[in-house]
C-alpha cells in the first residue's frame, strides 16, 4: 500500500512574481518550445532498495507536469550538481556530461504515468517501483514540461558496512544507516520514524507524539522513585541498522516540554526476517510475543532535554536486532539514538 500524505511545508504565495514569472514552491520547467522533454538528475541521500515514489503537484493548477516517469541507477561516477539556478536550463558542458552517464538508458522503475487533476485533495500521486533493488541516482522525467512541488523516494537505507571496522563507533539506529521503524501503539503527530532522522528535530511534528490515553487515572499517583503508577502505555519497535552491541543511548525530548513523557525504558532482542515479517503481520500482538531483554530500566524524562545513558546504566552487552522504545503513559519523543558496535549475529532466536 502506499504510504500516506504527511504534513508537507509547501508554500502559496499568490502575489509574489520573479523576473521569470509566478514564484513556485517547487520545479518549474519553461513552456517547452523545442523537441523532447524535461527532466532532472537526482542523487539519492543515502544508497537504498527503493519500493516506490510520491509525485505531489500540490498549487501547480493549471501548470503541473502531465505525465512522468521514473529511471534509477546505482554507482555513478561524481559531478557537480547545477545547484539553485532559477531561471536557467543545463548548459552545454553539463549536456555533454549527462550524456556520458548514458541516463536515458537506465533501468525503468515507473514508465509513462498520468498525474491526477491538480487540486489539493488529489495532488498525492503514489507509484511502486517495478525493480526493488539498490540505487544511488534517480532520473524524473517530465512529459513534455510542467511543474511538480515534491517529489519523494521510499524505501530502506542500505549501508555498505564492509567499510565499517569492528571498533567504528556508529548510530545503529540512525534512518541514515538503515535503521527502520517496524511497529507502533500509536501516533498522533508525527510518526514513530521520525525519532531516527538526521540532527536534531526542527518541531514536535518532527519527533513522535502519541495520543492521551484514555485509560489514565482520574488522580495520578507515584512511587517512591516520583515514577508515575500507570495502567498502560506506549511502545514502537525499530530493527537496527545491523545487529550490534549498544554501548550509549540518547532520548531526547527536544520541543516536547507539557508533553513529554513521564518516563521511558528499551528493551531489545534477536528476530530473523520470517519472525518480524510474522510481527508485522500480527501487529506485534501474536500470543508469543518476542522475548524482549531488559537494555535500559525504566527511566525518568524531562522536558526539552537530551538524556544520555552510557554503558553502566545499560542492562545487557549482547548482540541484538531488534529494539522496543516503551514511554509512560504517553506523549512525545524527537530522537533516540543508538550507539555501539556492529557484530556479526552467529545464531538467531528460534
Amino acid at each position: 500500500s502506499a504510504p500516506q500524505p504527511e504534513m508537507t511545508s509547501i508554500f502559496l504565495k499568490p502575489d509574489e512574481f520573479t523576473d521569470y514569472g509566478k514564484w513556485m514552491d517547487g520545479w518549474e520547467t519553461r513552456r517547452k518550445r523545442i523537441p523532447g522533454h524535461d527532466w532532472c538528475i537526482i542523487q539519492l541521500g543515502v544508497p537504498g532498495i527503493v519500493h516506490g515514489f510520491e509525485v505531489n503537484t500540490s498549487f501547480f493548477a493549471g501548470n503541473s507536469a502531465p505525465r512522468i516517469s521514473i529511471q534509477a541507477a546505482l554507482d555513478l561516477p561524481e559531478f557537480w550538481p547545477r545547484g539553485d539556478r532559477i531561471g536557467t536550463a543545463a548548459s552545454d558542458e553539463e549536456l555533454k556530461a549527462v550524456k556520458k552517464m548514458k541516463s536515458d538508458e537506465w533501468t525503468l522503475l515507473v514508465p509513462m504515468k498520468e498525474l491526477k487533476p491538480r487540486y489539493l485533495d488529489t495532488s498525492h500521486n503514489y507509484f511502486s517501483a517495478s525493480c526493488k533493488r539498490k540505487w544511488t541516482h534517480i532520473r524524473l522525467n517530465i512529459y513534455p514540461d510542467g511543474g511538480i512541488a515534491r517529489f519523494k523516494v521510499y524505501g530502506a537505507v542500505q549501508k555498505d558496512w564492509s567499510a565499517s571496522g569492528p571498533n567504528d563507533l556508529d548510530d545503529l539506529v540512525a534512518m541514515e544507516n538503515g535503521g527502520i521503524c517496524v511497529g507502533f501503539s500509536s501516533a498522533q503527530l508525527g510518526h514513530p520514524r521520525n525519532i531516527l532522522g538526521l540532527g536534531r528535530a526542527t518541531s514536535m511534528e518532527d519527533g513522535w507524539e502519541t495520543a492521551r490515553r484514555p485509560d489514565r487515572p482520574p488522580v495520578l499517583k507515584a512511587d517512591e522513585k516520583g515514577i508515575l503508577l500507570m495502567p498502560g502505555n506506549e511502545w514502537a519497535v525499530f530493527r537496527l541498522a545491523h545487529p550490534c552491541v549498544i554501548t550509549h543511548i540518547e532520548i531526547d525530548t527536544n520541543h516536547f516540554k507539557g508533553n513529554f513523557p513521564d518516563t521511558c525504558k528499551l528493551e531489545a532482542c534477536v528476530l530473523n526476517t520470517e519472525e518480524e515479517k510474522e510481527y508485522i503481520t500480527q501487529k506485534w500482538n501474536l500470543k508469543q510475543n518476542p522475548k524482549w531483554n531488559p537494555l535500559l530500566s525504566f527511566t525518568k524524562l524531562k522536558p526539552n532535554k537530551r538524556h544520555f545513558f552510557d554503558g553502566t546504566a545499560l542492562q545487557m552487552q549482547d548482540v541484538i536486532t531488534h529494539v522496543r522504545l516503551v514511554i509512560v503513559p504517553d506523549g512525545g519523543v524527537s530522537r533516540m539514538r543508538l550507539w555501539g558496535f556492529p557484530r556479526t549475529l552467529l545464531y538467531t532466536s528460534k
